[in-house]
């Protein structure tokens, strides 16, 4: 086979797989994680709605365009008053109007008058203090005013939350509905946010078809892309391009060049193990690629190529080993680069015994139960998607542990 570019593609083809023999959990997550974060690196910024900015990233420093508050406004409902006006309590000054909260431009309060004020309003030149209703006995055209107050009491001055031009948000912060309500009492509309991680989904496989339609025998409902897409929402990335293609070296690379042109990764499942048909094997073999095996169960074969310089990650096909890939190589550094709150690990009691091969480092399915207990869901089996739905956890077994008995402490990784 001889693989070649489309017009316009500037990726050197060679034919040159590197093999992972033995490699740990730990080695293969160090380089997936070099690549990821490298090529995350080099995300762009734009411009966003504050409807679309929760939980995304400030790109820079936010200066604020006006003060905060924008202008002298009533913190109670009551009255406003010169405090000088008070020396002597209880004191009845005459009511000579109204301001309520809306746009207006009150004249400026008189000595030894009250204006009714509401919460918000602007506060008349003049007037220093604001009186509490219930500081206050209302008849008619006149109050009285039963305590004295100092210059300021109940008066929000221009910008004592924040003077223009001043830091209103830091850069790099993940924005929650509490910035959003800054941002738009400053007046913005919009904010500059680090772009989303790009990644794009290949599944492979000339047995796949896609949920809802009939399957024939042989075939079977392509999964991976459903848990991937989700999978990659849920960790913060926007999802580019979410494809199938067969056992078709030809289709693969067109699908992969088409990833490359919107995407910062490429994340593809299946075609990486050792028999026939393993169309990601071989055109990794043109890509500057390392396949091989990871000392890991579920999810053994494991896999990384380069495509007109955006990293591909290849997953093995196996539905439960694309899901858990997933979580051990990828997840955590989207959530890192997302400021999302990191997978929970945590030690808990096993309950029952489990047995685990010498050499791999399992990760069992399991449920929590009784708070801090775990018990093992269904069997190792790459295949059980049932399984895996039941659980919550995942049971990190060392790769030298053989047996584990029951009330021994293992360490779990929440899904």
């Amino acid at each position: 086979m001889v693989a070649t570019c489309r017009p316009g593609c500037e990726t050197v083809l060679i034919m040159n797989t590197q093999e992972l023999l033995a490699t740990t959990v730990d080695e293969h997550a160090a380089l997936v994680g070099g690549l990821i974060e490298t090529a995350l690196a080099k995300r762009a910024t734009e411009t966003v709605l504050l409807a679309d900015a929760l939980d995304r990233i400030t790109a820079g420093v936010v200066f604020s365009p006006v003060d905060l508050p924008l202008f002298r406004n009533a913190q109670m409902d009551g009255f406003a008053v010169r405090s000088s006006d008070l020396a002597s309590v209880p004191a009845t000054l005459p009511v000579v109007g109204e301001i309520a909260a809306r746009a207006t431009t009150p004249g400026a309060l008189e000595t030894g008058t009250a204006v009714r004020i509401m919460t918000g309003a602007v506060v008349p030149e003049g007037a220093d203090a604001v009186i509490p209703l219930e500081d206050t006995d209302a008849d008619g055209d006149s109050v009285t005013i039963r305590r004295s107050r100092t210059p300021g009491e109940y008066v929000r001055e221009r910008g004592s939350d924040l003077r223009e031009g001043a830091e209103l948000l830091p850069g790099g912060l993940r924005l929650a509905p509490r910035h959003l309500a800054a941002l738009a009492a400053a007046g913005l509309s919009t904010v500059d946010v680090i772009a989303r991680p790009r990644v794009a989904v290949v599944t492979t496989g000339a047995e796949l078809v896609r949920p809802g339609r009939e399957v024939e025998l042989g075939e079977i409902y392509d999964s991976n892309l459903v848990a991937l897409t989700a999978a990659l929402r849920a960790a913060g990335a926007d999802v580019t391009l979410a494809t199938r293609v067969g056992d078709d070296v030809d289709a693969l690379l067109a699908a992969l060049q088409d990833a490359a042109t919107t995407s910062d990764i490429i994340i593809t499942s299946g075609g990486i193990s050792k028999g026939e048909y393993e169309v990601v094997r071989e055109l990794f073999g043109f890509l500057r690629g390392t396949v091989g095996e990871v000392a890991m169960q579920p999810g053994g074969p494991q896999a990384t190529a380069d495509i007109a310089g955006i990293p591909v990650i290849g997953f093995p096909g196996n539905p439960v080993s694309t899901q858990v890939s997933f979580e051990v190589f990828v997840a955590p550094i989207l959530r890192e680069a997302s400021q999302l709150p990191a997978g929970e690990k945590r030690s808990l009691t096993l309950a029952g015994s489990v047995s685990s091969v010498r050499g791999k480092r399992q990760f069992l399915r399991g449920k929590v139960v009784d708070g801090d207990r775990v018990e093992v869901v269904a069997g190792p089996g790459s295949h059980l998607v049932a399984g895996l739905a039941a659980s919550d956890v995942l049971i990190d077994v060392p790769v030298d542990t053989t047996e584990l008995d029951d009330g021994d402490s293992v360490e779990t990784w929440t899904l």
